[in-house]
């Protein structure tokens, strides 16, 4: 499963959710839906932006669990 670490990166850079979304131009739903895995894709466009916004790495943003 993949799993971003969006709410973890916003908190060390002291931002929120609602500036990350007005800086991407997203809406909160969807920002939520990414956060709380309940989205089955995602485009390159917004990876390339969180990574921008939250000045990480793309090994930084995501997680990968393997299934048990």
């Amino acid at each position: 499963m993949v799993h971003f670490n969006i709410e973890k990166l916003l908190k060390k850079k002291n931002k929120s959710k609602y500036w990350l979304c007005q800086n991407m131009n997203i809406t909160s739903r969807n920002l939520n839906r990414v956060i709380h895995g309940e989205t089955s894709s995602i485009s390159f466009k917004y990876i390339e932006d969180l990574c921008k916004y939250l000045d990480c790495t793309i090994d930084e943003l995501i997680d990968i669990e393997k299934d048990a």
